[in-house]
């Protein structure tokens, strides 16, 4: 029995101890272009969203610092039509305090974990600046991090592909 408590303790202290922290949190850029209020269409009108994400992240001058982004580009169209009622674009940043991340997982962690620590509250300028925009709040799904992270790998290694082979 002490011996099992003496590896569990030893395999403890051997693997690091991750330590994130979010310094700050920042709108970088944020724009929101009500197109239908600007030519005067009025109605009802079924809205039809498109979002891109894009995330980015780059060391700070400080140990341990990172900053990460997260940008969105939603278009909102009329169902069945080609009239753009909205253009809503932001860059939301956060700033972290991040040890104990092995070098070969850190990159994954910045654009998985620390973009899902931002989500809530991006979500929520979103929200808010729609339905103050005039429209029923956009109330975003939850963003597949992961997925995204795996799709970017793969888009990249087929570019790189076909470099290779051109």
């Amino acid at each position: 029995m002490a011996d099992e408590n003496a590896t569990e303790n030893t395999a403890a202290q051997a693997a690091p101890q991750v330590q994130m922290r979010v310094l700050g949190q920042f709108v970088r850029d944020m724009s929101f272009e009500n197109v239908m209020a600007q030519k005067g269409v009025s109605g009802d009108v079924q809205p039809e969203i498109a979002v891109q994400v894009n995330l980015d992240a780059k060391k700070r001058p400080t140990d341990h610092q990172f900053e990460v982004s997260v940008k969105l580009n939603l278009t909102s169209k009329a169902k069945g039509l080609d009239d753009v009622l909205f253009l809503f674009e932001i860059d939301y940043c956060g700033l972290f305090h991040i040890e104990g991340v092995p070098e070969d997982q850190l990159h994954p962690f910045l654009m998985i974990e620390c973009p899902r620590m931002l989500f809530p509250f991006l979500r929520r300028i979103v929200s808010d600046i729609t339905r103050d925009g005039g429209y029923p709040p956009v109330n975003l799904d939850n963003i597949d991090f992961v997925a995204l992270y795996r799709n970017e790998l793969m888009r990249r290694q087929a570019a790189q592909a076909e470099k290779t082979e051109a």
